[in-house]
């Protein structure tokens, strides 16, 4: 009989690495498959549309440029940084800053940098604008049922927003009607509070469905309004609707697109608080579900965060807290046991998913409790644990 020949030595473990390789790219490709199909869910990709992100400068910005009334070369928004347009304003006298205002106030409204109250006035008047606008839209003959439906439904909305701003108090620092529209309402006074916080909040969020009363603690508003209450207004909060959010279940939710387009809105946001409010006291950021992947690419500096906490994260789109800014830092809460986001798996393959579980060990963020949470939105909730724990946050305990 014929005798094989001998095994020179390694030839074996050559063989067996080589025969695991294939098993490791099938687990990986695996696991990427089920990262989509738990974050698409049930529903697969009909589950959701795919969303243009609004980016760039706000509406009305060509004739805002254009602009020489005051003799003076304005701030382009598109370029000019918001210690820029800080500076600008400062140098304003009064009438002017008014004059401006009521010129151009989807500019003024969106325009980080502007000083905050004028910004208020500014909202208040595009509000009343684009109702004007919604109701003669509503009753044009040139245009068809559906586009009068959807008129009349947008100048509900913006009349409710209206009369809260002039009747009850509310406080809007942004409003962009385009797309599915953005917004941006403060709960306090960041003159006088000595503390700042924002919720950047994840999915389904717009300014249509950023305060809706049937989910108080999934909204950003809930979520403000709960934080702001319970720091016994020692922080004030501003719910940030201010990037295009994923709607539903599918594609945009399992990449980073919109992330990455929120990111750059949420860091020209940070900035312009950092010149507009106390710059001794940067804002702590507490960024829920998607919202986490905008936090983490956004990489705030001192300057911009004083903290950021994520909350029921699928990821924040990097591996590890090494890869932000170490001076900033990192809180992630603990899933409770029926958060579905817990069935996502961690990986990020062929541009799906967002990366390493922040709450795990070995990622290097600090934890905080959630005794009590319920659910993917009930971390807010009175007389949980996380919400105790983001009070001592929010006021820099």
């Amino acid at each position: 009989m014929r005798q094989q020949p001998s095994q020179q030595p390694g030839q074996g473990r050559t063989r067996q690495r080589a025969e695991r390789r294939p098993r490791r790219i099938r687990r990986t490709v695996a696991a990427a498959g089920l990262a989509l199909a738990a974050v698409l869910g049930a529903g697969g990709w009909a589950a959701a549309d795919g969303q243009q992100a609004v980016t760039g400068p706000p509406p009305g910005t060509a004739a805002w440029v254009a602009d020489t009334t005051l003799g003076l070369r304005l701030p382009d928004p598109a370029t000019a940084a918001p210690a820029e347009v800080a500076a600008f304003f400062d140098r304003l006298p009064a009438a002017a800053r008014e004059s401006l205002t009521v010129r151009h106030p989807l500019v003024v409204g969106n325009l980080d940098g502007a000083p905050v109250r004028l910004r208020y006035r500014a909202n208040e008047a595009a509000l009343a604008e684009e109702l004007g606008r919604e109701l003669a839209r509503a009753t044009d003959p040139s245009l068809t049922p559906q586009d009068h439906t959807a008129a009349r439904e947008r100048a509900a909305r913006y009349r409710t927003l209206l009369d809260g701003a002039r009747d009850g108090g509310r406080r809007f620092l942004a409003f962009d009607p385009r797309g599915r529209g953005q917004i941006a309402e403060v709960y306090g006074d960041l003159a006088t509070a000595p503390r700042t916080a924002v919720v950047v909040p994840g999915s389904d969020i717009d300014l249509r469905t950023f305060d809706r009363a049937g989910d108080p603690y999934g909204t950003p508003a809930g979520m403000a309004r709960a934080l702001h209450g319970a720091t016994g207004g020692g922080t004030a909060v501003i719910a940030w609707a201010g990037y295009t959010t994923p709607v539903g279940v599918g594609p945009d939710a399992a990449t980073e697109t919109l992330a990455e387009a929120g990111a750059g809105r949420l860091g020209r946001l940070l900035d312009g608080l950092a010149v507009t409010t106390r710059p001794d006291a940067p804002a702590t950021v507490f960024c829920h579900s998607y919202g986490s992947v905008v936090c983490g690419l956004a990489r705030p500096g001192p300057e911009q965060a004083s903290g950021v906490v994520v909350l029921a994260s699928p990821g924040l789109g990097v591996d590890s807290a090494a890869d932000l800014d170490p001076r900033v830092p990192l809180w992630a809460v603990e899933r409770n046991d029926s958060d579905w986001i817990g069935h996502v798996p961690y990986v990020r393959f062929l541009g799906l998913g967002h990366g390493a579980d922040p709450t795990g060990p070995e990622f290097g963020a600090r934890p905080l409790p959630a005794t009590g949470a319920h659910g993917h939105t009930g971390y807010f909730a009175p007389g949980t644990a996380s919400l105790a724990a983001f009070t001592a946050v929010a006021l820099g305990r």
